[in-house]
């Protein structure tokens, strides 16, 4: 049986991957399957960067708005949940297009996972103690020394990421991106095309400064608080970069300007991480420029029509 075609776009936050996307699946009867892991939660829509409602509504869109902001999604989750997506969309005839800057995610789907070593009684609750007392850098310093590829991969806020990948690698005895090369379960039946936005530096920096800037003139602080009212100050999600800025708002630790500069620099790092990772993968054609841009989209066209032979 023929593989399936199956159309993979990554890139950096703000670089345009859900104006691209939706270009080429219009043109070849696609279906968008987002690689983003806080665009799953409900609920969650300033800080996220969705699609808006409009754009959803122009091409079917999967793994957006699945779970709610207090339950657990993980990266196996997300592969489970992606891997039926696209397993339907192919069923139904279309093109599947997996857009989006999460590379753990895209990894999972793609590549697998490994086996989960045994849980270690106590470790987790004491990482979360020590990110309580001595902050989330502390904690993200120790991953580094652990796993340098994993603590590059996930933002210091991001806490339980940062225990899980400290309590895995000790667990085992083996940095966790040196498990990830064993035993995984890999997407088998499609053929893959990844294709990767790569916006000069500056010019990505000023789309990411203006997007901080406008989600909190759109309300991030008022979503944020919402979101506390109804799920509670622990709720994973909201340690995510721009929630993160606005419940320092709502602490009083941040003045409204001074919560935008520190999420448009967290976006920027991020950008950053987010390059790192995905130069690893040799396998992307890169595209020089934004989603947007006339010439980017005529050239992603014309990859996407040569793999699919149309």
């Amino acid at each position: 049986m023929k593989d399936s075609a199956l159309i993979v776009l990554v890139g950096a936050t703000a670089s345009g991957k859900t104006s691209l996307a939706l270009r080429l699946a219009e043109e070849f009867h696609g279906e968008i399957v987002s690689c983003d892991s806080v665009a799953v939660y409900r609920e969650m829509e300033i800080g996220t960067a969705k699609p808006s409602h409009e754009e959803r509504a122009r091409v079917p869109h999967h793994l957006i708005d699945v779970v709610w902001p207090d339950e657990a999604c993980t990266a196996g989750d997300y592969s489970r949940l992606a891997r039926e997506a696209l397993a339907g969309i192919v069923g139904r005839g279309k093109v599947p297009i997996v857009a989006g800057g999460t590379g753990l995610y895209l990894r999972a789907l793609i590549d697998g996972l490994f086996p989960a070593p045994p849980q270690r009684p106590g470790l987790r609750e004491r990482l979360r103690e020590t990110a309580a007392k001595r902050g989330a850098d502390y904690l993200h310093r120790g991953l580094a020394r652990l796993d340098g590829k994993a603590a590059a991969a996930i933002h210091p806020n991001d806490v339980p990421k940062v225990v899980r990948a400290i309590e895995v690698s000790l667990a085992a005895q083996e940095p966790l991106t040196e498990q990830w090369e064993k035993g995984r379960d890999a997407l088998t039946g499609y053929r893959i095309l990844r294709l990767g936005l790569d916006p000069e530096r500056a010019r990505l920096y000023e789309r990411i400064n203006q997007r901080a800037a406008e989600m909190f003139d759109r309300g991030l602080v008022e979503e944020t608080e919402r979101l506390v009212e109804r799920y509670g100050l622990e709720c994973r999600p909201l340690t995510s970069l721009g929630y993160a800025e606005a419940m320092a708002v709502l602490r009083g630790e941040f003045t409204r300007e001074e919560a935008v500069a520190r999420a448009q620099q967290g976006h920027r790092n991020y950008a950053k991480r987010q390059g790192t990772w995905f130069r690893r993968e040799p396998e992307i054609r890169w595209l020089k420029g934004c989603g947007g841009d006339t010439e980017v989209v005529e050239e992603a066209q014309r990859m996407v029509g040569e793999f699919l032979g149309t």
